[in-house]
């Protein structure tokens, strides 16, 4: 059984991602936006979320420090912290994002990794407190490890927050429930920035949205929420 998928995102009106390349609304400050992001994270109640290499790096900051000795290593599940109840996960298929500890934001941290991240990585990984799932096929099996992230880790409410290659693999995959959407006042513009959900040869035919609400919040943004489902037979 895998947890239930909420997709949360902050987007432009063309889509993008960064509020700090948005263009200027006297609707209100960018930082409110910030802020109202984190209150309907907070209000959906998920017990775990998950972001792509690049956003946890930027949220670490830890650079890599592997053993000068490398240790036997588990494969392909490694438990840090069993008594755990809310969690931070990277998709990290290369073995990159690197902690300075257990935990981000008070919320233990889980590395989904791919199958040829060298032992030093995960040796480097449990030094850390930090416990990690290994695929054991050639490419990452995501509803494998939802089941994992599931049945070992109790995790029952995920909230998927970015970056948009890692939403275009959970919506491509079929496992995204829900979307939410917190649409703000601006435009980005930039066609080199990549948008909330990026997927080679795009996503026609790989899932269907539902429209569920609308609801303007403040400062200019709304809060879109679609229900997701695989699609329907031609």
């Amino acid at each position: 059984m895998k947890p239930e998928v909420i997709m949360l995102m902050t987007s432009s009106l063309d889509g993008k991602l960064h509020p700090s390349r948005w263009t200027a609304t006297p609707d209100g400050e960018r930082k409110n936006w910030g802020t109202m992001f984190e209150s309907v994270h907070d209000t959906l109640g998920g017990d775990a979320w998950i972001v792509g290499r690049v956003t946890m790096q930027e949220m670490s900051k830890a650079a890599a420090h592997p053993p000068a000795q490398v240790p036997a290593v588990q494969r392909p599940l490694h438990v840090a912290a069993r008594e755990a109840k809310s969690f931070g996960i990277v998709l990290d298929p290369s073995g990159r994002t690197h902690f300075s500890g257990s935990t981000i934001g008070g919320d233990h941290v889980i590395a989904l990794l791919g199958r040829n991240v060298d032992d030093a990585h995960l040796a480097e990984l449990a030094a850390d407190g930090v416990s990690y799932i290994v695929a054991e096929g050639a490419e990452i099996d995501l509803a494998a490890m939802l089941e994992t992230l599931n049945q070992t880790f109790g995790i029952k409410r995920l909230l998927l927050e970015g970056g948009g290659s890692v939403n275009g693999s959970f919506l491509a995959a079929a496992l995204v429930d829900e979307v939410h959407v917190l649409v703000g006042p601006a435009f980005d513009g930039d066609v080199s920035q990549q948008g909330i959900v990026a997927y080679p040869g795009g996503l026609a035919g790989k899932c269907e949205l539902s429209f569920r609400s609308a609801t303007p919040i403040a400062n200019g943004m709304v809060h879109l929420r679609y229900a997701v489902t695989p699609p329907r037979a031609a």
